[in-house]
């Protein structure tokens, strides 16, 4: 009998995480505008959230953003929108569609983090069940570490791939083994890595309202709002440190 493949477990970085590069920033937005041009269906985006006890100290931090970011999706077309989050023991959760920001948020807002492992698998064949019913356009992942079989999900990033489902990973923190692993993720599945710290919460609002107006419009939409809003990109690339 073959061995159990080893689980690859969180290891803390204990030095702080470096901010994205200019580099890292301009490839991240470079992708996304490289999608599929727009549709003319209202986009469907799942938002998917590591609710573990690491993420306590910016989980308030992202309620706020992502109201940001939906508001100004909901600017191009409307936005359907599910909450997915994982916690504590076998926890994960998923909310419905829904177009109201303010009822996302409210869901948001009572979640508070629990400790326990990663569960990016049942995130990843949640993603892929719901496509399945009714295309999902895009997925966005926040989270800080990676503890389970590589192999098994990259397998199931992959399938996100195949379903036209391009998954967005921000990483906070920095964990290495999860930076190895969200990359791979993030190309298979057709979409994009980029790395954040707790200190970057314009940075994490701008690219992540750049995901959302993809979602919603598709490209012609993703062109329209960066030219809208040429200096707010310039201002943000030129406050990131190399």
């Amino acid at each position: 009998m073959s061995e159990k493949k080893p689980v690859i477990k969180r290891e803390k970085m204990a030095s702080p995480a470096k901010r994205s590069s200019d580099k890292e920033v301009d490839l991240f937005l470079s992708k996304i505008s490289q999608m599929p041009k727009g549709r003319q269906t209202k986009g469907r985006l799942i938002f998917a959230l590591d609710a573990t006890a690491s993420r306590q100290m910016t989980w308030d931090q992202a309620c706020h953003i992502q109201a940001m970011m939906f508001e100004e999706a909901g600017s191009v077309g409307g936005l359907e929108i599910q909450l997915i989050f994982y916690r504590g023991f076998r926890e994960c959760k998923a909310s419905s569609w829904v177009e109201d920001t303010d009822n996302l948020s409210r869901m948001m807002t009572s979640v508070t983090c629990l400790a326990g492992n990663t569960q990016i698998e049942k995130v990843f064949k949640r993603a892929i069940k719901e496509t399945n019913k009714k295309k999902v356009n895009a997925m966005v992942f926040v989270g800080d570490a990676m503890e389970e079989d590589i192999d098994t999900l990259g397998h199931l990033a992959g399938q996100l791939g195949l379903h036209g489902m391009p998954c967005f990973i921000f990483h906070e923190g920095g964990d290495p083994i999860a930076a190895t692993a969200f990359k791979q993720f993030a190309r298979l599945s057709g979409g994009a890595y980029c790395p954040f710290d707790e200190g970057a919460a314009q940075q994490l609002k701008d690219l992540l309202t750049a995901v959302a107006v993809f979602a919603a419009g598709g490209r012609k939409a993703l062109a329209d709002y960066s030219r809208k809003n040429k200096d707010k990109m310039a201002k943000l690339l030129s406050q990131i440190p190399e």
